[in-house]
């Protein structure tokens, strides 16, 4: 299921598009406190983002700058402003497309349709992962959090490259220890909690908190925020 945020502060306009987005299968978020839109955007983890231009507090050129330095998620501006100037400011500032207001819904969606299918479809192709503001760059084994590597050991590196992979999703964790240790030879269980635990602290060192969550009987997830660490 794809998540959707809109962030839009007319009330009818915000009610129009999340009913409509939600009968086409969608999880639909809409931000509480505009003053903060980055902590209601990594909370709720969206794969595509609808931001309005005009918003309290701070307008959406500024919300899709802050977001572009913690994710690539595709970002639709929508906006009572038909001008080329702000059109131009819309896609220097990281956005994707730019509808203006009146909108006909059905185009809406199918610009919405469109830029889930080329950013998710061919995600295997892709040359990196993301979560949590987190990149893994799968062709050099790298992880980059707002501009700096982290440090991590090789097993660290491929519990996070499992975890995006499945972003959203618990992985078990006879499966997390198949694919990290593919050896007939048995393995504590006590070893991955041990690989996971110091992950954790690594990845906080950094400022990334609560990125791997904790699915009690199931194993672990990324793309959750609040879940049990235990």
């Amino acid at each position: 299921m794809y998540k959707i945020m809109i962030v839009e502060d007319d009330e009818t306009i915000c009610t129009v598009l999340s009913k409509h987005f939600a009968t086409w299968g969608m999880q639909v978020h809409s931000p509480s406190d505009f003053s903060n839109i980055t902590s209601e955007f990594n909370e709720f983890s969206p794969h595509i983002v609808l931001m309005d231009v005009s918003l309290p507090f701070f307008n959406g050129f500024h919300w899709c700058s802050e977001i572009r330095k913690i994710s690539k998620v595709p970002i639709i501006f929508i906006s009572s402003v038909n001008d080329n100037m702000s059109m131009i400011m819309a896609m220097n500032m990281g956005g994707d497309d730019y509808v203006t207001k009146p909108f006909d819904l059905n185009v809406l969606n199918a610009k919405v349709q469109a830029l889930l299918r080329r950013t998710y479809d061919f995600a295997e192709n892709a040359d990196y992962l993301e979560a949590g503001g987190i990149m893994l760059n799968l062709s050099d084994a790298t992880a980059v959090f707002n501009g700096k590597k982290i440090d991590l050991t090789k097993n660290e590196y491929r519990i996070l490259q499992i975890l995006f992979e499945n972003k959203g999703k618990a992985v078990s964790r006879d499966f997390l220890m198949e694919r990290l240790w593919k050896t007939d030879i048995f393995v504590d269980e006590n070893t991955l909690n041990v690989n996971i635990n110091r992950l954790r602290r690594k990845l906080a060192e950094y400022g990334v908190e609560n990125l791997i969550t904790t699915k009690k009987g199931i194993g672990y997830m990324v793309g959750e925020r609040g879940a049990s660490n235990v």
